[in-house]
């Protein structure tokens, strides 16, 4: 079978020479697991720290030998299991840039294509909207009359995040990303009242006009300097999600102004951190509420799509320089043999 590997030890923002496509040798079912083949390979922003050794739970791969860590789903070859059986569509958080997999039965969860589309459960049914779900629903609480914001809005964190608000009695929603086409997928796709454009030199003008009379809730995916920014816009009392840094993932500094201090206690906020994995044990009360929301139309997603394993190195690159259109994945197998 064919994986991607790093080429070498990386200390830097991924690029695609970075990983080669290589020959291994096949994994076997393990014991009370399941062998099977991927079809969709999820690409995280996460990857690129965990690569560098630098994300909670992950340790990099062996280069020219290991395959990337990746999210996936992917279908049953071989089951040693109850919990699932040979033909059935799986997800994992443990899977690989690999074209097939050996995985324990507790490292997978069984989806259903009649549910929503196999390649949502990486996006707006995964872990981003499993993180957005946690966020809006049950730190933030957010709900009727809410005015919120939330930036990299046009990634599936974001996207979901401020869909979820809406969907929740958020009066307002407002979304930062970078770029027109991003901030057409922001208000076109996922409905959110307005789309700031971070890339425009006044843009933190566009901003206050956004939010005329403050915010009482936002989400943070990208920085502390951004997190105080929002909160510079917060009514007393607000709420904010201290989710991501991605700014962070590719340099040694995660934040060029420390978190004031001053601000927080002058707005009564209220900054609650974000780490996904404490929600896992609520993955099925997650699923069961959004896949309703996307049957009725009330949740929408946007992919950015690549074919082919030799098409995620690129693939990857392109996330890594934020060039990505919605949910970034690859498939690299066909969804029914």
């Amino acid at each position: 079978m064919k994986l991607v590997t790093p080429r070498h030890a990386i200390d830097h923002k991924p690029q695609a020479n970075d990983f080669a496509v290589i020959e291994a040798e096949a994994p076997s079912c393990p014991p009370g697991g399941v062998l099977a083949r991927v079809i969709h390979v999820s690409l995280d922003p996460y990857i690129g720290s965990a690569l560098r050794g630098r994300h909670m739970g992950h340790t990099p791969p062996v280069p020219m030998k290991d395959p990337v860590n990746a999210a996936v789903v992917a279908q049953v070859i071989k089951s040693d299991t109850e919990k699932v059986a040979a033909g059935d569509y799986i997800y994992s958080m443990d899977g690989a840039w690999a074209e097939t997999i050996a995985l324990n039965a507790e490292d997978i969860r069984k989806v259903s294509p009649e549910d929503a589309p196999l390649s949502a459960y990486l996006g707006v049914l995964g872990m981003p909207g499993l993180t957005a779900w946690a966020g809006v629903t049950q730190l933030a609480e957010v709900g009727k009359g809410d005015v919120f914001l939330v930036d990299a809005a046009a990634g599936p964190v974001g996207g979901t995040a401020g869909q979820i608000a809406r969907i929740k009695g958020a009066s307002s929603v407002v979304g930062i990303a970078g770029g027109p086409e991003k901030c057409g997928i922001v208000k076109e796709t996922y409905g959110f009242d307005t789309c700031v454009d971070y890339k425009d030199a006044d843009w933190r003008d566009a901003l206050a006009e956004a939010l005329p009379g403050g915010l009482t809730a936002f989400f943070e995916n990208v920085s502390a300097d951004m997190a105080m920014i929002a909160l510079s816009h917060a009514r007393p009392y607000a709420r904010g999600i201290l989710c991501g840094l991605v700014d962070a993932y590719h340099s040694e500094e995660q934040s060029q102004h420390p978190i004031n201090a001053g601000m927080i206690i002058g707005k009564r906020a209220k900054l609650m951190g974000l780490v996904v994995y404490d929600f896992y044990p609520r993955w099925d009360e997650f699923i069961a509420e959004a896949s309703a929301w996307i049957r009725e139309g009330r949740l929408r997603f946007q992919e950015d799509r690549a074919n082919g394993l030799d098409a995620l190195p690129s693939h990857f690159e392109r996330l890594m320089n934020g060039e990505n259109q919605g949910k970034a994945l690859v498939q690299i197998a066909p969804e029914k043999l």
